[in-house]
């Protein structure tokens, strides 16, 4: 009797190699935005009909990158409780949080206007840019950032800013960190002192990952 093909291994064959070509994408992309599917095919070790496999066309390649952006940045957004903390201890969170999946914001509002659509990606980044505002509405009441501005415009110069440190140490402008330079400058840009700013950043950076001296 003939036994049955083993298809787990194919099957992380595939896994590996969509993976790999996301990964790929959203760096290529941020670089280059009018990189095509050959291109990135070849970026990605993988033949073009391996990548057309996964993805069709470059509107299905682009979705699956706003889809996993979107996952990623909600996760990171549930592992805070904002609303407990004092505004600004709240933004700075918010700025480590996010921090990590920076390059995939940045990305999604450089493709936005062209190929996912505003109203897609406001639709992606709306849970964080109302958390934001919120913060920030709460921390105006509270007297603790300024009040010259709305949050929602508050909300958007910070966004902003951060595109653009992002962009900083992409070039390298700014050197890479945890985070903490861009949550001192948010804080900083919202009203907060520097003393006061620098004392907060301090108290909510994540700590370092343990180093494997394996």
């Amino acid at each position: 009797m003939t036994k049955p093909v083993a298809r787990e291994p194919q099957r992380r064959n595939a896994r590996s190699n969509r993976a790999r070509i996301l990964a790929t994408a959203r760096r290529e992309l941020g670089r280059d935005p009018d990189i095509t599917l050959e291109e990135l095919a070849r970026a990605s070790g993988v033949v073009r009909r391996t990548l057309f496999g996964h993805f069709p066309g470059r509107a299905a390649l682009l979705e699956a990158l706003a889809e996993e952006a979107q996952e990623a940045m909600q996760g990171a957004l549930h592992a805070q409780r904002l609303q407990d903390e004092q505004p600004e201890r709240a933004l700075a969170m918010f700025t480590f949080a996010l921090w990590p999946v920076g390059d995939r914001y940045r990305m999604l509002l450089g493709l936005a206007r062209r190929d996912l659509g505003t109203e897609r990606v406001a639709e992606i980044l709306a849970p964080a840019r109302s958390a934001v505002a919120g913060v920030l509405e709460r921390g105006q009441r509270e007297g603790v950032f300024h009040t010259h501005l709305s949050p929602g415009a508050m909300s958007a110069a910070l966004e902003g800013l951060t595109i653009a440190l992002l962009e900083c140490v992409n070039t390298g402008e700014l050197a890479e960190d945890d985070g903490s330079a861009v949550a001192l400058a948010e804080l900083i840009a919202a009203g907060v002192p520097e003393p006061r700013a620098r004392a907060v950043v301090a108290e909510v950076r994540p700590p370092a990952p343990a180093e494997d001296n394996a």
